[in-house]
């Protein structure tokens, strides 16, 4: 059974990363776990930290890090966050910050809609030639509701008698 550590970590792995398996971990994330379980605290643990030890425990050319590597690196960082702990204890209250943690989606990009938006997109304030593109329900008529409709019938534009060819005159 996993421990509540690992299963945060496992958490945070796939968070985004659709093709992670859980059982290791990217610099993104690492950092995003870090952040969101309040272990980088921006004075004693500082991102510039968390990248460092990211660096430090992963395998040379490794771009992620196993759940012992994390571990590793949550010793060192304890160590930063809670001083004077022996690495084990601190270790424990980093794994403490974390149970049952979550990738946090808060303050996350939604989309807007403030007032200028609203007001750029309600089509019965549209005025001159953008107005007749939609009807009274505010749809666009689509390519009805241009003008410049391609007249395929051969005669340039402009040409007054279009169609009389035949007529006699």
């Amino acid at each position: 059974m996993a421990s509540e550590a690992e299963k945060t970590f496992q958490r945070f792995a796939v968070f985004g990363e659709s093709s992670s398996s859980g059982t290791e971990m990217n610099n993104k994330n690492f950092s995003k776990l870090c952040k969101d379980c309040g272990i980088m605290d921006g004075k004693a643990v500082t991102s510039t930290d968390v990248d460092i030890v990211f660096s430090k425990v992963k395998a040379k050319n490794a771009r992620t890090i196993t759940f012992s590597e994390f571990q590793e690196a949550m010793k060192e960082l304890g160590q930063k966050r809670f001083k004077g702990k022996n690495p084990d204890e601190a270790l424990q209250a980093v794994f403490e910050l974390m149970e049952g943690k979550d990738p946090a989606t808060t303050g996350v990009t939604k989309a807007t809609t403030v007032g200028g938006v609203d007001r750029l997109t309600d089509t019965s304030k549209y005025t001159g030639t953008h107005k007749e593109r939609f009807d009274e329900s505010g749809k666009g008529k689509g390519i009805a509701g241009r003008e410049e409709v391609t007249d395929n019938t051969g005669y340039v534009s402009g040409y007054k008698d279009a169609g009389t060819y035949d007529k006699k005159k």
